[in-house]
């Protein structure tokens, strides 16, 4: 019999959800997917590349004219100026820059703080390097970060915290403060940080995103990752990047290269096209989506659901509690069998999920979608 390297894992909850949402014709707010398409000019571009030959292998680290878009951007955005040869390298989607910074670093027997409810590949990746993931919990409904926790659960074998913001589940995002008291934290240390951006464009009410990239000393010990498929409503291209300082950058090319070894050419060179020729697209992203936030709320409204505040990324969080007393798992398989709307109990997302009545609904959609939704919601 062969013993599983992941004897805790299954099939993900987001494929479970998904799956159920289409046997039952389902209003799928599961999955955190849009059902729109991306920009025109993007797809024009894909196509001309495609149909001019950019069909071979890209080079490891990425095209050169779409990593200098990246250094361009991240210098007009966060202030910082990054060098795209030596720290700007693209990836096979966000997961795959995660699971490879976390192999360049976490050796067997290191410890890794992860803050809960987090997204489910963190500890997968963290086991298979042969460390420990640290779970720490973040502070319902606000879900921000007691410092002194994370404090308190540093070991002489911690070797990676990992942040998330704009957050996901909880659309939490950080602070400046919560960047400098990081900061204080990991000062004189070894320990390094690794920053799930990926959804940096997608933020609300004013709020500037807190990358650590903006944080001079956190960006010299911190792999930072996006995803261009948050970004411009592409996530099947399957393409994202992450920045880190030129030492660890070397590091995380020797697993990359070996994990995918390059990523889609053609996209790249229309990514790389687009992301100079139209960066109105990403700064108009957080009135876009606070657009479908609110529309959402709004229509869900006349329910008995309680919204927990979004402050970011796509996802609304939802009390049920005044409609039933069911955990969270069972509640999302009837909410799709017997109402036909696919959610994401919040439990997937923790080591121990504490007793709460919280579901995750994605508002990526469009708006006859979520309206569709919300009508059915109200009607519970």
């Amino acid at each position: 019999m062969l013993a599983s390297k992941l004897p805790n894992v299954g099939t993900t909850i987001f494929a479970v959800m998904s799956q159920l949402a289409a046997e039952h014709r389902a209003v799928n707010l599961g999955q955190g997917f849009p059902d729109f398409e991306g920009p025109g000019a993007l797809h024009e571009a894909l196509a001309r590349h495609v149909r001019e030959g950019k069909n071979q292998y890209a080079p490891m680290t990425g095209i050169a004219p779409l990593r200098a878009a990246i250094a361009n951007k991240t210098q007009r955005l966060y202030g910082r100026v990054i060098d795209s040869d030596t720290e700007v390298t693209v990836t096979s989607g966000a997961t795959e820059a995660l699971f490879a910074a976390i192999h360049a670093v976490v050796r067997p027997g290191d410890e890794v703080i992860v803050l809960d409810p987090c997204y489910d590949s963190y500890e997968p990746a963290i086991e298979l390097a042969g460390g420990r993931a640290v779970h720490v919990p973040l502070t319902p409904p606000q879900f921000g970060v007691d410092w002194q926790r994370v404090n308190d659960a540093i070991s002489p074998r911690t070797r990676l915290i990992m942040i998330n913001s704009p957050h996901n589940p909880s659309g939490a995002t950080l602070s400046p403060e919560d960047l400098d008291a990081l900061a204080a934290l990991v000062r004189n240390t070894s320990i390094l940080v690794l920053s799930d951006e990926v959804y940096e464009h997608i933020i609300f009410d004013g709020r500037a995103h807190c990358s650590v990239l903006r944080h001079a000393e956190l960006a010299e010990r911190s792999f930072a990752v996006s995803s261009f498929g948050k970004t411009y409503h592409i996530t099947g291209w399957k393409v994202g990047y992450c920045i880190a300082p030129p030492a660890l950058t070397i590091e995380f090319r020797k697993v990359h290269q070996y994990l995918t070894f390059c990523t889609f050419n053609a996209a790249q060179w229309a990514l790389a096209e687009v992301l100079e020729s139209d960066p109105q697209h990403y700064l108009d992203l957080p009135g876009f989506y606070q657009q479908k936030r609110d529309h959402f709320a709004a229509a869900l409204a006349p329910s008995k659901f309680q919204l927990l505040p979004v402050a970011g990324a796509y996802f609304q969080l939802a009390d049920y509690a005044a409609i039933s007393d069911e955990d969270d798992q069972a509640f999302c398989r009837r909410l799709v069998t017997e109402h036909g709307v696919a959610a994401i109990p919040i439990s997937a997302f923790y080591q121990s999920p504490p007793r709460q009545s919280i579901v995750r609904f994605c508002f990526a959609k469009t708006t006859a979608t979520l309206d569709a939704a919300a009508e059915r919601l109200c009607a519970i």
